[in-house]
């Protein structure tokens, strides 16, 4: 195998030279992933030449690690025959995705060159919405009767075995699909020595499954919580529809973390890589949420205009203007720690709207003992800057306790009450909750200034 750092020179020499035989080895030396990853960074033309030296399966083991612009780029841009041949070989749910975000017209040139049974495959897919179990899985799984004898079903899995995705799992069929039980693979080779011992006596009919209407992230969340390598998919009769391998489910919790990740940010989730996403597609992703915060800013400037003219802007009292920051970054950072750690916790199932007690008791715990450390240090901070009272001093560490008190409270429960209304707890973002702070530290400090100010 080639060093990493001369895959690609050696490809660009290879494909100058015209060396069928380099270009075939590298096809077959090269892990799929690096294949793809060393031809994406080649053009679109040079690309397809390297793959073309490749048979078949290893082709469309490479294809399947292009990211699916990458994909979709290639189905728009080569021969449609070829691409023909190989959306053949690919598994029946990349096939969907593939033609479901192409271009319609090529979509609808490229099915009739498919074969009858793909296409009847692709339609049958193509009826789930976007983000449910059946969008995600593919129909080729191994099956069994659970008539079948240990003999019997290792003969029919090798026959089999060339047309599956994976064979981790056999699924227990009955002769209208139902499902009635599972079988590891390992349990079966294990049995070799019992050949006539029936399917029914080995399998688990205990089976953990999903409906094809399921959210992606509640079969994502089955898999990871039965540490399973693959899911049936069933319809309402509990008929066999096709299997969730781990490798999609992987996909779907990257997906969501990533689209998770840019909520918290304050950003609307993008649809494509960073890279790909255009220009004013990017500037609206940002721009929306970015005004609602700003009209937030506003409120915080209108709450500051209430006290205008009043005892505290005076001269004696400017000195208050000087913690407005310290006050809202105290309240912000600490409402988004919070937010950012029970959307983290509900994501990773630690969690649930249920624990709704427990979770204001720590957080009010936790904004007490902030608030005491941070509103002492405040103090020192008041007492060298701000006025020769030490009364009046004493709005500033007051002010930093109630603040932070507020942003733990309001960081934890605001995301946990979206969750149990159905929202996106990560829509509940941490700018998003600092600009609500930011308006009620604003409240709370002149407030207590007042208080402190017209009483001493």
């Amino acid at each position: 195998m080639y060093p990493n750092t001369l895959y690609l020179p050696e490809l660009r020499e290879m494909l100058s030279q015209s060396d069928d035989a380099g270009l075939r080895e590298f096809c077959v030396a090269v892990h799929p992933a690096a294949a793809a990853e060393f031809t994406d960074l080649l053009n679109l033309n040079e690309a397809w030449t390297v793959l073309r030296h490749a048979d078949l399966p290893t082709q469309a083991e490479i294809f399947s690690f292009y990211d699916l612009p990458k994909q979709i780029e290639f189905l728009e841009n080569v021969d449609l025959g070829e691409m023909a041949s190989l959306i053949v070989e690919l598994p029946p749910d990349d096939r969907v995705d593939i033609l479901n975000e192409a271009d319609p017209k090529i979509a609808t040139e490229l099915l009739p060159m498919l074969p009858e049974n793909i296409r009847r495959d692709i339609f049958l897919l193509q009826r789930y919405p976007e983000d449910t179990a059946g969008s995600l899985m593919t129909t080729d799984y191994a099956r069994v009767s659970e008539e079948t004898t240990v003999e019997h079903a290792l003969e029919e899995i090798g026959a089999q075995s060339a047309q599956l995705e994976t064979i981790y799992y056999l699924y227990v069929v009955d002769q209208h699909d139902h499902l009635r039980g599972v079988l590891s693979a390992r349990d079966l080779v294990s049995s070799f020595g019992r050949p006539q011992t029936k399917i029914s006596e080995l399998m688990e009919t205990h089976v953990v499954s999903v409906d094809a209407d399921d959210d992606s992230d509640d079969v994502a969340d089955q898999v990871a919580k039965y540490d399973l390598a693959a899911i049936p998919v069933v319809d309402d009769e509990h008929r066999m529809l096709g299997i969730i391998t781990h490798d999609d489910v992987i996909d779907v919790m990257r997906e969501q973390a990533v689209e998770d990740t840019q909520r918290i940010g304050g950003l609307a989730p993008l649809e494509e890589s960073y890279l790909r996403v255009s220009i004013p597609r990017l500037t609206w992703n940002r721009g929306m949420w970015l005004i609602l915060l700003f009209f937030g800013a506003l409120l915080t400037a209108l709450a500051l205009e209430q006290y205008q003219g009043g005892p505290l802007l005076t001269a004696s009292t400017a000195w208050l203007v000087l913690f407005i920051p310290l006050i809202i970054s105290c309240g912000g950072n600490t409402g988004s720690q919070s937010a950012t750690l029970i959307i983290s916790a509900l994501s990773a199932g630690h969690v649930s709207p249920q624990d709704w007690l427990k979770i204001i008791l720590r957080e009010l715990l936790q904004g007490v003992l902030l608030g005491i450390v941070l509103g002492t240090i405040g103090y020192l901070a008041a007492l060298l800057m701000g006025p020769d009272n030490w009364i009046h001093a004493l709005a500033i560490p007051i002010t930093i306790l109630l603040v932070v008190i507020c942003g733990t409270l309001l960081g934890a429960m605001l995301p946990l009450i979206f969750e149990q209304i159905g929202w996106d707890p990560a829509l509940m973002s941490t700018p998003f909750i600092a600009g609500i702070i930011d308006v009620v530290g604003i409240v709370i400090y002149m407030s207590v200034a007042l208080m402190l100010i017209s009483g001493g």
